[in-house]
């Protein structure tokens, strides 16, 4: 009987993200007083934090006591990695890519372009270039090769103008 109310209080709180968010955090409130290391609602929970409060602390709590409940729940790991990202944990970002990449099931390519997101951020465009290209080999839609086709695009666009200025720098040096 615990166990039908706790999944029907982690639907409702599902139904209701992102638009009702009173009603998605009373729900998880009752899931989680229900059983507290439940994955599903600590994720939905962590996502809340995350996309509506910015508490990107209190967000990584809740995606790594997510993990520890339930570690082959493949949403986790990119929004996770997004997190730590948007946090600048870039060594734990690092290490939780080279993991999900371990997870059988996981959408590949979604943790690949995490991982140009992460040399991008970096400025190691080279590297992200190739990492959005090994995204893009595990792209199985239209929309996310075109995606990754504007990302790879908007990189190299990063790395142009730096080749630009020397030239201009050249030539007034010759003048």
């Amino acid at each position: 009987m615990e166990t039908n109310l706790l999944n029907n209080y982690v639907l409702k709180a599902i139904d209701a993200y992102p638009y009702e968010l009173e009603e998605t955090v009373e729900n998880l409130n009752y899931a989680l007083s229900y059983e507290s290391n439940n994955a599903y609602a600590l994720y939905l929970m962590a996502r809340l934090q995350a996309e509506q409060f910015g508490d990107y602390e209190k967000a990584k709590q809740y995606y790594a006591e997510a993990l520890a409940n339930k570690m082959d729940y493949q949403r986790v790991y990119p929004r996770y990695i997004q997190v730590l990202l948007d946090n600048d944990d870039f060594d734990e970002a690092q290490k939780l890519i080279d993991f999900a990449l371990t997870v059988k099931g996981i959408d590949k390519g979604v943790i690949w372009k995490n991982q140009g997101q992460l040399f991008e951020i970096t400025q190691d465009y080279k590297k992200a270039i190739k990492a959005l290209k090994k995204a893009k080999q595990f792209g199985y839609n239209d929309g996310f090769i075109s995606y990754i086709n504007s990302e790879i695009s908007r990189v190299k666009t990063k790395m142009k103008p730096n080749k630009k200025k020397t030239s201009k720098k050249k030539k007034k040096k010759k003048k």
